[in-house]
This record gives C-alpha cells, structure tokens and sequence, in this order.
C-alpha cells in the first residue's frame, strides 16, 4: 500500500483558515474610540429631552403596571419574596372587618351634620376599630401558623404579621399589588 502525501502544513492552515475568517481586519484601538464617540451635548437640548422625558415615562408605566400585575422584579422591597406573596394571597382570599373601616369613617362624618346620631356614630366607629384590632391579631396567628407549616417554622420572615395585618385593612380595590386570587381562593 502507498501512502498518499500529506499536504504542507502551510497549505493545511491556509484550507483550514479560508472557511472561519472573519472577512475584515481587526479594527485599531483609534477606530474604536472613534465609533463610540459622540458629543457631550446633543445638538438639539429640546428633543434630546423630551426623549429622556417619554423613555422615563415609559419605564415609569412598565413599572407601575409591574407592581400591580405582582411581577417580583418590580415590586419594592418590602413586597418581595415567596412568604410575601402567600401572605398577600391569604389576605386577599379572606373578608376581613378592616376593609368596612374607611367606608364607615367616611359615613361618621356625613353624620357630624346631624347631632342626634353622630354620638352613635362615634360609638359604633370604637367597636369596629376594636373588632379590626381583633381580626389582624387573629390573622397574625393564622398567618405565623401556615408560614411555619410552608416553609418551616425557623424560616418564617420577621414583619410577616405586621403586613398581613396593614393588607387587610385596606380596601380590596385599592391594595398593591392587585389581589392575585378571588375571595375563597386559599393559598396551598
């Protein structure tokens, strides 16, 4: 058997180049610099602005729309994370005494124009106030509970309570992120 020559290896690295070169030469450090360059002040300050203006606003209305959608990379600190998110589903599933507070604050004072009642008014406001301060401390406990039986009872967050507790005393409507889940909707 004869062996068939092998090519030089010049002419191996010159096959093997043709097919992976990048078709253009390196562009010099000056060349780059040059490219990248652009002035300190654009020419044109308004529209540079109102550019800036409507980009800001744009990422503005991402985020806000972020926040209320409950996306995590939107949402502010306090708002974050797995334990967050089931405590603000928890509360949304539930009725809770606090969110007739503010509606029936805003009736105490329509009734400041009548006398007679606004005494009751008044008393009436007391003994809702009490029956909410009753409703967060008994959600705290159901909320510490099922947090400890998730994700164990050394891992539960501090404060978990505490936002539980200020969640469900807003109005459904206006609460931020929106209600992930509809009334009876528990969390797993």
């Amino acid at each position: 058997m004869a062996k068939t020559p092998s090519p030089a290896p010049s002419e191996q690295a010159d096959a093997d180049n043709a097919g992976s070169g990048k078709g253009r030469a390196t562009p010099t450090r000056a060349e780059r610099e040059a490219a990248r360059r652009r002035p300190l002040v654009p020419k044109d300050r308004r529209l540079a602005a109102r550019q800036a203006r409507d980009q800001q606003s744009q990422a503005r209305e991402r985020a806000r729309a972020g926040i209320a959608a409950g996306e995590e990379r939107y949402l502010p600190i306090r708002d974050k994370g797995p334990q967050k998110r089931y405590v603000r589903d928890f509360v949304d599933a539930r009725w809770s005494v606090g969110e007739i507070l503010m509606p029936l604050l805003f009736l105490v004072i329509l009734t400041y124009f009548f006398e007679s009642i606004a005494v009751y008014a008044l008393l009436a406001v007391w003994l809702v106030i009490a029956l909410v301060v009753v409703d967060c401390l008994v959600l705290g406990v159901q909320v510490r509970r099922r947090l400890a039986a998730k994700f164990g009872a050394s891992k539960v967050e501090r404060g978990v309570r505490w936002y539980a507790a200020m969640r469900a005393i807003q109005l459904r409507p206006l609460r931020l992120p929106k209600p992930q889940v509809k009334r009876g909707q528990y969390p797993s």
